[in-house]
């Protein structure tokens, strides 16, 4: 009986997280209540609280169903010592996020609550900052790859591995912010792919 109340709680709290993605998407953050997350999900808005804080707290979760799996596959990507040379690895990395959005629904959603429908203001200006600080994070990531790059001999730049980080880091986010902008495909999402793989062979020798 507490294993079934357990799996039973957990099933409401992922229904919750499901019925704020589509009143975000519809209505925006801003003009989102828990009252209207709550009647999308079928529940009480005590049973909303139950799980979660506020909104904010629900919008955390939901960024974070994104960011951590992402910044997981980066560096399974992007830390291989041997195989690819390590621009590849930049490229690869960059295409999988690509192939993801494409083919995960879920996730094409978040970027595009996290991107065109939400303001970053009052109480979700924390989360701004959270997302800057995961940007760090993954430029970190594309300079140790760029240092291995320039230690491999491959790098037709001589800018430094922090400088060309930064310059892919604001390229893949505004071809991002493009893609998802992009809802019927005929200006960036067809051709993500080979403006990454173009981006990077500038930067081969």
């Amino acid at each position: 009986m507490v294993r079934k109340t357990k799996e039973d709680a957990a099933l409401t709290r992922q229904r919750i997280i499901a019925a704020a993605r589509a009143v975000f998407l519809t209505r925006g953050v801003s003009h989102t209540t828990l009252e209207h997350i709550a009647a999308q999900a079928g529940v009480t808005r005590g049973a909303v609280y139950w799980h979660f804080k506020n909104k904010t707290e629900i919008f955390h979760v939901m960024r974070d169903h994104v960011f951590l799996p992402l910044i997981d596959r980066m560096d399974d990507t992007l830390t291989l010592e041997d195989g690819d040379d390590a621009l590849t690895q930049i490229e690869k990395s960059m295409c999988e996020t690509i192939h993801e959005l494409n083919e995960n629904i879920e996730m094409r959603q978040i970027y595009e609550i996290m991107m065109i429908k939400c303001e970053y203001v009052g109480e979700f200006a924390t989360v701004l900052q959270q997302i800057l600080d995961n940007c760090s994070n993954i430029t970190g990531k594309f300079e140790l790859a760029y240092a291995r790059a320039k230690d491999q001999n491959i790098l037709s730049s001589t800018h430094t591995p922090l400088a060309l980080a930064l310059d892919t880091h604001l390229f893949f986010s505004g071809l991002l912010h493009m893609w998802v902008k992009d809802a019927d495909g005929s200006r960036f999402r067809f051709q993500a792919t080979e403006l990454i793989k173009l981006h990077i062979n500038l930067r081969r020798k």
